[in-house]
């Protein structure tokens, strides 16, 4: 009987970090995306758990996680996974992350390799400077407005393709968490850009990329990033294998997860040799 899922903090010298942990075995960290929380592997860490030691954490300034008193750079957070696993006694791990939490594991696996087995890395993107400029727009009016018309505002922009209220209204939770606080997580993927693919080249773990195709799209429409900024990974990264994830949107972690859990558990049972 697999253990029951708990929540826990970290304390660290810049605030404390929340994460759930449950199940038993080799250890998987999940790591998610801006305006998110641990919340989006709500329906995977149950799946994961029945198999291995499942430990998600929120980001500081994100979710329930305290706001830190810097701007944090993904080579910061990819600092706290470390300072995790140590907490737990972990020395190496495996690492699924999405979107930011891609950026933050692929990081972990640039600068300590010898802490990672494994990393998936979901929705990944390199963005152009247009993208860069379009995404510090988008932030800069992400606001508290007196008359609430933020709340409105975020409920509706995901409304095309989420699905359900009920995942919806997590989503809108997690985003006015960070309301009113620097834009920490997604300031730090686009410092990051500048950089990533010469981090990508010291990756040698067993690299798994899964990218949604109607997450792509929805970045092309917003002029964010396009379909052919993730190739560039397989380029930094030449052993790693990329699956596109039919209809996968910037949600897929909820909406999929038997799908996500399947691709991602065979990737990770899989006898391949660490390349290093």
């Amino acid at each position: 009987m697999n253990k029951p899922i708990k929540r826990a903090f970290l304390d660290t010298e810049d605030g404390q970090i929340l994460y759930r942990i449950g199940g038993e075995g080799k250890p998987l960290v999940l790591l998610h995306q801006n305006f998110r929380s641990s919340d989006e592997f709500r329906e995977l860490i149950p799946i994961f758990s029945q198999k291995r030691l499942v430990i998600a954490m929120d980001f500081l300034g994100l979710g329930d996680s305290d706001k830190p008193p810097r701007m944090y750079s993904i080579e910061d957070y990819a600092k706290t996974v470390i300072l995790l696993i140590d907490e737990l006694g972990i020395k190496t791990t495996s690492i699924l992350g999405n979107h930011t939490g891609a950026c933050v594991a692929a990081e972990v696996a640039a600068a300590y390799p010898e802490r990672v087995e494994k990393i998936i890395l979901c929705n990944i993107d390199n963005f152009n400077e247009e993208g860069k400029a379009a995404l510090i727009n988008k932030f800069e009016n992400l606001k508290i407005q007196p008359d609430g018309s933020h709340l409105i505002k975020r409920w509706s922009a995901r409304a095309a393709y989420i699905g359900s209220a009920e995942l919806n209204h997590r989503w809108v939770l997690d985003d006015l968490k960070g309301f009113g606080y620097p834009w920490y997580a997604p300031l730090a993927v686009i410092d990051y850009c500048q950089r990533m693919e010469a981090r990508f080249r010291l990756i040698k773990s067993p690299t798994l990329i899964l990218s949604g195709t109607e997450d792509i799209k929805q970045l092309e429409k917003l002029g964010f990033a396009n379909a052919n900024n993730r190739e560039f990974i397989l380029a930094a990264i030449p052993h790693a294998k990329m699956i596109d994830i039919e209809g996968g949107t910037i949600c897929m972690m909820n909406q999929i997860p038997e799908e996500i859990s399947k691709v991602a558990i065979e990737f990770l049972e899989e006898n391949l040799v660490n390349a290093i």
